[in-house]
């Protein structure tokens, strides 16, 4: 891969990191503030929770992307970005366009995405 490439998706990866963190930050002190607020009966009581879990669950994917991306910028300063982690090809630029922490050729990922349906 080109190093205008590497740049390319290493500044990608960088401002998606950036925004992840904030938006973690965000949701964080979102769940904080409903849980302080008291709730006076039942609907508000069940509207708190049923929020605080589709923002965890909100959270909880985005800590694993962030985490994906951490690997994926690591990969890029030790020379082993855009390598496909089961038959070691090159992964496709359009498919990296798509999915810049990408550890998977399109082919791989099938059959992985596969095994575990």
């Amino acid at each position: 891969m080109q190093s205008s490439e590497l740049s390319y998706f290493k500044e990608i990866l960088e401002s998606r990191k950036i925004q992840i963190e904030k938006n973690i930050l965000g949701v964080n002190d979102e769940l904080k503030q409903l849980s302080a607020l008291e709730s006076n009966d039942e609907s508000d009581h069940a509207s708190v929770n049923n929020n605080s879990m589709v923002e965890s669950a909100i959270v909880s994917q985005q800590e694993k992307e962030l985490s994906e991306i951490k690997v994926t910028l690591g990969k890029i300063s030790s020379g082993e970005y855009g390598v496909c982690e089961m038959c070691e090809d090159p992964i496709g630029f359009q498919r990296l366009k798509v999915k810049p922490h990408a550890i998977y050729c399109i082919a791989c990922r099938e059959v992985v995405e596969k095994q575990i349906n």
